[in-house]
């Protein structure tokens, strides 16, 4: 039965981070970024969001949490670095956007709120 619980559980959690991604991508659009790729997995990690903006290219990271100070605290260092090298994976197979400058956002959703938008919440 525990087993059983845990997948279900999952199955909960996956759903609403795929509803808080297409939540985000919205924001994005609304914002006037143009999304470049979503959910992209590479060898190195994955990316939730790549999205362009006049000569900006952020990869954003999207966090679904109960609470504002539990999703911005959910981007570990390994994560973050994780990120970079999948960044740099999606670089070097996507050399159009070589010239733009590289950018690392966060975006931080909780129930019955607008998502906060990050920008530039690391570097490398």
């Amino acid at each position: 039965m525990a087993v059983q619980g845990a997948e279900a559980h999952r199955r909960r959690t996956d759903g609403y981070g795929r509803f808080a991604e297409a939540l985000c991508r919205l924001e994005l659009r609304l914002k006037g970024y143009r999304i470049v790729a979503q959910r992209l997995r590479t060898p190195l990690g994955e990316i939730d969001i790549v999205a362009k903006r006049g000569k900006t290219l952020a990869v954003v990271e999207v966090k679904a949490r109960g609470d504002w100070l539990t999703a911005s605290e959910s981007v570990t260092a390994r994560q973050r670095g994780r990120l970079a090298r999948a960044a740099h994976v999606f670089l070097a197979a996507n050399p159009q956007y070589a010239g733009l400058s590289l950018r690392f956002d966060v975006m931080l959703v909780t129930p019955w709120a607008f998502p906060r938008h990050l920008k530039d919440a690391w570097r490398l």
